[in-house]
């Protein structure tokens, strides 16, 4: 689940910190960033639950519905299509999942604002409108409405976002919120995996795809770590009449991380290493930063070019 661009990203939010902590062991940074990876996996079987704790809200809807209707000899015939949709009941009972939510003490009782807050946004929709009111009703079809209530009603949600805010400081987890967006990605991914044949043994995604990539992981940190001192030579040395102590220090994270990958992965391509680096930028650094971080290095990847010191396969035009 975890792929090389979020691999990136915890790496340099995990050595971001750890650069404000002087006199922190490099132990302790790979010890943050194991963490970091395992809060965002909580994360994913966390949203993976999401469609039970719906589903069970629903549910109740419709009983209080029923008894209301009773009370007052009201007719009113139930619905209960959604509240017996198969991909929802599928992954109630999904052995991996249970076990996982169970060992990892996940749910979403402090979270239930957000599942109010889902459900009235859901019922709201013409395209639940449409659902319920199918004459005929398959498994993909009930998939679907998981994909759109995951891709359409979760993302940006304040409401689940302070849910998610609570339930992190709760919990003692870190980045939930800012990892929502990604993680609901590989939710939507594991949704389009399902199949109900496969039934309560159906696979879930595991944390990395590959032990390559936790390697990647760790290497890129421990290596950005041990060659601190020679990366910040280089990145200094092309400042161009700017102030050294004037480089933002996230600016400076980027760099770093950026160099230790294309001083030490040959086998990942230039042009591959350095927009990964600027989206990074774009995204976590300063307005427009991006621009002096990738000035910095095209002139330090021309040096090495120059001295023969570049073992990437791909390189800039001279």
């Amino acid at each position: 689940m975890i792929n090389r661009t979020l691999i990136r990203i915890k790496v340099v939010q995990t050595l971001f910190g750890h650069y404000q902590n002087e006199g922190a062991l490099p132990s302790e940074a790979r010890k943050q960033l194991m963490r970091s990876f395992a809060d965002c996996y909580d994360l994913y079987i966390l949203l993976l639950d999401f469609a039970s704790a719906l589903t069970t809200y629903a549910d109740e809807q419709l009983q209080e519905r029923i008894a209301r209707s009773q009370a007052t000899h009201t007719p009113f015939t139930p619905n209960r299509r959604f509240i017996r949709n198969r991909f929802a009941q599928q992954l109630f009972t999904n052995q991996r999942l249970r076990h996982e939510l169970e060992e990892r003490h996940l749910s979403w009782e402090a979270g239930m604002s957000a599942v109010k807050a889902v459900y009235l946004s859901m019922v709201a929709t013409d395209w639940y409108k449409q659902y319920m009111e199918q004459t005929d009703c398959t498994y993909e079809d009930d998939k679907r409405i998981w994909r759109k209530i995951y891709t359409e009603l979760l993302p940006g949600n304040e409401d689940v976002l302070s849910a998610l805010d609570e339930m992190e400081l709760e919990l003692d987890h870190f980045t939930w919120t800012t990892d929502l967006d990604f993680v609901l990605s590989y939710v939507v991914k594991s949704v389009r995996k399902f199949r109900e044949e496969e039934g309560v043994g159906q696979a879930l995604l595991e944390m990395f795809d590959s032990e390559d990539d936790l390697n990647f992981a760790t290497s890129l940190l421990m290596c950005t770590i041990q060659h601190r001192a020679e990366y910040d030579a280089l990145i200094d040395a092309h400042l161009k009449n700017w102030d050294p102590e004037r480089v933002a220090l996230m600016d400076r994270t980027i760099l770093l991380v950026a160099l230790a990958e294309i001083m030490n992965f040959p086998e990942i391509a230039l042009q591959i290493s350095l927009n990964e680096y600027i989206e990074i930028a774009k995204e976590y650094s300063g307005e427009k930063n991006y621009f002096f971080i990738n000035g910095i290095l095209d002139g330090i990847i021309r040096q090495l070019k120059r001295e023969d010191k570049l073992l990437k396969a791909a390189a800039l035009d001279e």
